[in-house]
């Protein structure tokens, strides 16, 4: 029942829904139907009224659909977007339009300009062409009057006297020849140049009785020298060689006379004649004693009295190294300065002053006066009591151990052999020479053996005999490497050797090595010792010394080469006027006559260092453009007035005492034609420079098409015979200026850096001017010397891969520096600069000069050079320990000097120059 009724609820519910929804539709129909009445009907009038309204408005820009302009139809949003963008173009196109107008304002001023420029320009070539002529005027004037005032004289006209012509009266006395009266200088003109004939002494009688070892030496040296001549018509000086004579051969002194009498330009009397007797050994007898040698001048190592001419005879010293160098490695070094004996002297004397005195009579002359007083026994006794007084070790020996040696009457024989004497004077400091007892005997070649000795091993001869002959003492300043002392001073000889000081000493010493170096050592020296002194007797100049003629490679030049801007750069250097003339020479040696009639050595003498009279001294060659360096204490000498200084103006002078000068580049390369051809271009427009010595040290000639950059001047490319880095230093020909620069072809240096350093080596001329600087340093512990590179507060060296020096250093590096440094060197390949530092310092004991604060200038991107080598330190160590055994001691000096310019960092304002000086 209760299913049922409720199946007919649900059944009525059902039916009652249906009608609702019948119902509602139809509401919503009718509805629907007026709403979309209302829609159709009054929206469009609403929106016609709206419309029109806005139709009728006063203000155009507000009307919609009405009639409007074509920039005003834009609707869409894209469309308004290009019109913004065309309104911004429109107004840069005004802009622009501007901008140009203004453009052609300036430029229609600007041509304005222009012209008048041009016209400027017009005048001033106008200007410039006369003030050419006016200058030219006054140069051809300048030469007229110097043409007046100093007319150019022609070498005279060299006359010959006749072949048999004796030329001069005799003089009254053999003894009395002197140059005045005993020398034709008609032989020897002033522009002669001084030609030396040489005698073949196999040729004559006496030749077969000389000493093979001297007669060959001598012979060599002869052939070499610079003087010598083989045409005896035009000879100034003859010269032959009559001594050392071999054992047992006994030459007497009338058959010597009489083959004297025959040498085919003897001319009666021998004048301009020089007889030689070299001694090797020191018992040589005086072969030329009781032998008349006419006027012809005589040079040996033992003269008396009687024999002896001052002023025209040469006491010369004993030919100890006949045929071969010395060994530098067994000649001790001259530090420390005291050795271990004070002094010594070991010594016999075979035969009295007063045996000697009962043989007066057999002698030319007979004894005036009182007889001589023999010291001898005064002087045993006194260098006894010092030796036994024990105040210093002394070593005293009157007596030989083993027989001695063969000697002249009245002298000091030697003892022992020759290496046992040097031994001894190893630990010498002062070496004692006694002289003969017999005044008659001037000098003897025992004492010039002792002296030589002496000499050799640094230890610093004392002579006892006022009355001696030194070799060369009338040209040589002994005082500054010997003591002579009176013999009655014999007692005061201890107190004098105590009071002299450490650096007297060793300047002594190394004075004393000097002058065995120089004028005893060799054959060689000996020789051109004794040319040296006749030819500064007389008064001729010396002849110029060699240069090395360069073999240029030729070479193809491109277009002119540009410059770089980083080494162009001057910073806040002004580099004055820039020279637009062409290459400037230095002025050529203009004094070899003024110059023999003044004393100029003195001056060099006086100065401190081992550089007595060398090389511009009468003894040396003369360089051919150092006139200019004679006479101040340096041994330099700058030419004419200067033009800086007084406030001078930067811009109107190069700074120095020349008013003119310019500067050659050498560059040594080997195989690194890029970095090379880089490096030239570098030095474009560089002011000052002459040239560019290229020195090719490859035997591999460049390629052919390598095109060598133009730079403005010229570059000369020099072949050598060798690889050797020696090659850097040689004295080319073609390097006419007296200011070098040194420089590698991978080094990077501005113009400014250069000029910089080219001024200040102008004010320091003997000075090596550079820009690395290394030093050297004792290693405590090995006992030696150390190279070394790090920074530091001191310098001793500046690298020659970048350095300023003189010519003159060119001559003696590659001329008269010891030939084992440049063997070293070779060996090495390496250490030519540290060489060329020890032997400026060794000449002028002075420091080398640092310019700027650089310490390096290697270009990052070049190939490896040799100093990147494991192994260069390690040879630079060598090199300078080996240097300093060739030297005797270090003659490196330190310094903490640098230059910088006078206003080096100073405030000042654009208008202000600015100019350099030390500080």
């Amino acid at each position: 029942m209760t299913g049922y009724t409720m199946l007919r609820n649900g059944g009525a519910g059902n039916g009652g829904q249906t009608c609702m929804l019948r119902w509602s539709n139809r509401i919503r129909l009718t509805w629907l139907s007026f709403t979309l009445f209302i829609i159709l009907v009054f929206f469009p009038l609403i929106a016609h009224y709206y419309l029109t309204t806005l139709d009728e408005a006063d203000e155009a820009g507000k009307r919609i659909f009405g009639p409007r302009a074509g920039s005003e139809l834009c609707e869409v949003k894209h469309v308004l977007d290009l019109c913004r963008i065309r309104e911004s173009v429109s107004e840069e196109l005004l802009q622009l339009e501007a901008k140009r107008q203004e453009l052609n304002s300036e430029i229609a001023k600007l041509n304005l300009k222009i012209e008048a420029c041009k016209k400027s320009i017009e005048n001033a070539k106008q200007d410039l062409l006369q003030l050419k002529n006016v200058i030219s005027q006054t140069e051809h004037s300048y030469k007229e009057l110097m043409a007046q005032n100093q007319p150019k004289l022609s070498l005279p006209i060299r006359l010959l006297p006749e072949k048999d012509d004796a030329g001069l009266p005799p003089p009254k006395a053999q003894r009395g020849c002197r140059l005045h009266n005993c020398f034709d200088y008609s032989r020897c003109p002033l522009t002669s140049g001084f030609p030396v004939y040489v005698y073949d002494s196999d040729q004559f009688a006496f030749g077969s009785y000389l000493d093979p070892l001297v007669k060959q030496a001598f012979q060599a040296t002869a052939r070499a020298n610079v003087y010598v001549t083989d045409n005896a018509d035009i000879a100034c000086l003859y010269v032959i060689l009559v001594g050392e004579m071999q054992e047992p051969a006994v030459l007497r002194p009338a058959d010597l006379e009489k083959q004297l009498l025959s040498l085919p330009h003897w001319r009666t009397d021998g004048h301009n004649h020089v007889i030689i007797s070299l001694s090797r050994k020191s018992d040589t007898q005086n072969l030329l004693y009781n032998v008349s040698t006419g006027r012809a001048m005589v040079a040996q190592s033992t003269f008396y009295a009687a024999q002896y001419r001052p002023g025209f005879d040469l006491v010369v010293s004993p030919l100890v190294h006949a045929m071969s160098e010395p060994n530098f490695m067994e000649i001790p070094p001259q530090v420390p300065v005291k050795r271990k004996y004070l002094f010594t002297f070991q010594g016999e004397k075979i035969e009295s002053l007063r045996s000697s005195l009962q043989e007066a009579r057999s002698f030319e002359e007979e004894m005036e006066g009182d007889p001589p007083a023999d010291y001898d026994d005064r002087i045993i006794a006194t260098l006894k009591a010092v030796q036994d007084s024990k105040l210093d070790q002394v070593l005293v020996e009157f007596t030989c151990k083993s027989q001695p040696r063969a000697s002249l009457p009245t002298e000091w024989a030697l003892c022992g052999e020759r290496e046992d004497r040097l031994e001894l004077l190893k630990l010498s400091t002062f070496a004692l020479i006694i002289t003969p007892g017999d005044p008659r005997l001037l000098v003897s070649s025992g004492c010039a053996t002792r002296l030589f000795e002496a000499l050799e091993v640094g230890a610093v001869p004392v002579v006892l005999g006022e009355h001696v002959q030194l070799p060369y003492q009338d040209v040589l300043q002994w005082s500054e490497a010997a003591l002579v002392v009176p013999k009655p001073r014999v007692t005061e000889v201890h107190f004098l050797l105590r009071s002299l000081s450490d650096s007297d000493l060793l300047a002594m010493r190394r004075q004393g090595r000097f002058l065995w170096e120089t004028y005893f050592s060799t054959t060689d020296s000996i020789f051109s010792t004794v040319l040296a002194v006749i030819r500064t007797r007389i008064q001729i100049p010396a002849a110029p010394i060699r240069e090395e003629a360069a073999a240029e490679i030729p070479h193809r030049s491109g277009k002119a080469a540009g410059t770089d801007p980083n080494m162009a750069d001057t910073g806040d250097l002004d580099l004055g006027p820039v020279e637009t003339e062409p290459p400037y020479a230095s002025p050529k040696y203009l004094r070899n006559f003024t110059l023999t009639v003044t004393d100029l050595y003195r001056s060099w003498n006086s100065a401190p260092g081992p550089f007595h009279l060398f090389p511009h001294t009468p003894f040396d060659p003369v360089l051919p453009s150092e006139a200019k360096f004679l006479g101040s204490g340096t041994g330099f000498r700058p030419i004419g007035g200067g033009a800086g200084g007084s406030g001078k103006e930067f811009q109107a002078a190069l700074g120095g005492n020349v008013p003119r000068e310019q500067f050659t580049v050498v560059m040594l390369t080997y195989e690194r034609e890029e970095v090379l051809m880089n490096s030239l271009e570098r030095l474009n427009g560089l002011p000052y420079l002459n040239k560019v010595v290229v020195v090719w040290n490859s035997p591999k000639l460049p390629s052919e098409d390598l095109v060598w950059p133009d730079i403005g001047v010229p570059i000369m490319v020099v072949r050598t015979e060798k690889n050797s880095l020696n090659n850097r230093f040689l004295p080319w020909n073609e390097i006419e200026t007296e200011a070098i620069l040194s420089i590698d072809d991978d080094a990077h240096l501005r113009h400014d850096e250069i000029m910089f350093g080219f001024r200040v080596w102008r004010e320091a001329r003997d000075r090596i001017v550079g820009f690395p600087g290394r030093y050297h340093a004792w290693d405590i512990p090995h006992q030696s010397w150390l190279y070394n590179s790090n920074y530091s507060c001191e310098l001793s060296m500046v690298l020659t891969g970048a350095a300023f020096f003189h010519k003159y250093y060119a001559y003696l590096y590659s001329y008269v520096m010891p030939q084992a440094i440049r063997d070293m060197v070779d060996e090495y390949i390496n250490c030519e600069d540290i060489a060329m530092n020890f032997l400026v310092s060794h000449i002028t004991r002075k420091p080398p000069i640092k310019v700027t604060s650089r310490w390096t200038f290697r270009c990052p991107g070049c190939p490896q050079a040799l100093s990147h080598d494991d192994s260069h330190f390690h040879e630079r160590h060598k090199c300078i320990n080996f240097f300093v055994k060739v030297y005797g001691y270090m003659p490196l000096l330190y310094t903490q000097f640098r230059v910088d310019s006078v206003l080096f960092k100073t405030r000042l304002p654009h208008d202000k120059t600015k100019c350099f000086k030390f500080i």
